[in-house]
């Protein structure tokens, strides 16, 4: 099978290949917490590279949905928020603005932005993206579940569980970080360095945050990790 992502004819076959494309119903993303309100990862589970989209879910009336952030947050972008089933009441920057379902709600950066449900079951879906600037995927969305536990220092309950994440979903080089990040916390030193090479290798950028993030204090002065940050 020729795997083109755009129409195109198959070099090997002079097939005529088709866009490719994925169908799902929202019931069927599995749904993820990290202690707050559940979402569904909907550009993860579609393998959306251009822009985020999340759907989330407020179980009962005046449960907070989308949780307050701003322009110091760096998950503020721009967004687009699609009320797709019950009530929503959103606050932006001190404004009140009532949502029934079926409600678009466009948000410029810098924009003060929380959303609660007015009807038990609301679902919203969040659309993302930076102005100027290429989406990048970074997998949070399969991070943000072991956070809690990150944040309570089990490192290595997060290591077990997320050296699975990373078999199962091994193109988010963060996640590779943050894997060496609780190994070194947990004195898994060699599997930290591994794990921290494949991160670098995947993006630069965690080159220059292995520099500087004290969780990998516990293997900074191995020469392999010398080696890796000073390439």
């Amino acid at each position: 099978v020729c795997g083109y992502a755009v129409p195109g004819r198959c070099p090997t076959t002079g097939e005529v290949a088709m866009a490719k494309y994925e169908v799902a119903r929202l019931d069927e993303i599995d749904e993820i917490t990290d202690g707050r309100q559940p979402w569904r990862p909907v550009r993860h589970h579609l393998g959306i590279t251009a822009f985020g989209a999340t759907a989330w879910t407020g179980r009962e009336t005046g449960d907070r949905i989308i949780n307050e952030h701003d322009e110091d947050d760096p998950t503020a972008d721009e967004e687009l928020f699609l009320v797709l089933r019950g009530h929503a009441v959103f606050e932006l920057d001190g404004d009140r603005v009532d949502a029934p379902a079926g409600t678009l709600v466009f948000v410029p950066p810098r924009t003060k932005r929380t959303a609660s449900a007015k009807q038990a079951g609301t679902t919203i879906i969040a659309v993302e993206g930076t102005p100027g600037k290429a989406y990048e995927a970074r997998g949070w969305e399969l991070w943000a579940p072991l956070a809690p536990l990150y944040f309570a220092g089990e490192y290595a309950e997060v290591a077990d569980r997320l050296r699975a994440v990373v078999t199962a979903a091994p193109q988010y080089p963060m996640l590779f970080f943050n894997l060496a990040c609780c190994e070194s916390l947990s004195g898994r030193t060699s599997d930290a360095l591994d794990h921290l090479r494949h991160a670098i290798e995947m993006s630069e950028e965690f080159r220059h945050s292995a520099r500087a993030d004290s969780d990998l204090d516990p293997i900074r002065d191995e020469p392999a990790f010398k080696q890796l940050i000073n390439d």
